[in-house]
């Protein structure tokens, strides 16, 4: 009932900078709080940023200082500014929320993010 596409990754340079966006379709009424998490090659996938429906966000202690969530409730979507980009950032970004009222977990396919020279 409810979809979610990330789009924006690509491949940059170390202290580059990238903006990744997350658009929910369907039954948007059910989407709430919205997060990213983020799976390297080898590692468990690790929550990256959560934001609230009003707007109130939280970080993950590898990026906070370096990268903001926001979102534009008229859709809904999200976004994750991501800055001064490290190689321990690649990763493959979802976004993910959790249904109000379901609790059914939903999942973007994920866009991949390289940081490399």
């Amino acid at each position: 009932q409810v979809q979610l596409v990330e789009s924006g990754g690509a491949l940059v340079q170390p202290g580059g900078s990238l903006r990744l966006s997350c658009v929910a379709s369907g039954n948007t009424a059910l989407v709430k709080n919205m997060d990213w998490y983020r799976q390297a090659p080898g590692k468990e996938r690790e929550f990256v940023a959560t934001i609230t429906a009003r707007g109130a966000t939280t970080y993950s202690d590898s990026v906070s200082g370096r990268f903001t969530c926001s979102r534009d409730n008229s859709k809904p979507a999200m976004y994750l500014q991501m800055s001064r980009l490290q190689p321990e950032d690649t990763a493959i970004y979802y976004c993910h929320v959790k249904l109000f009222i379901t609790a059914d977990d939903v999942w973007g396919q994920g866009t991949q993010v390289t940081v490399s020279s």
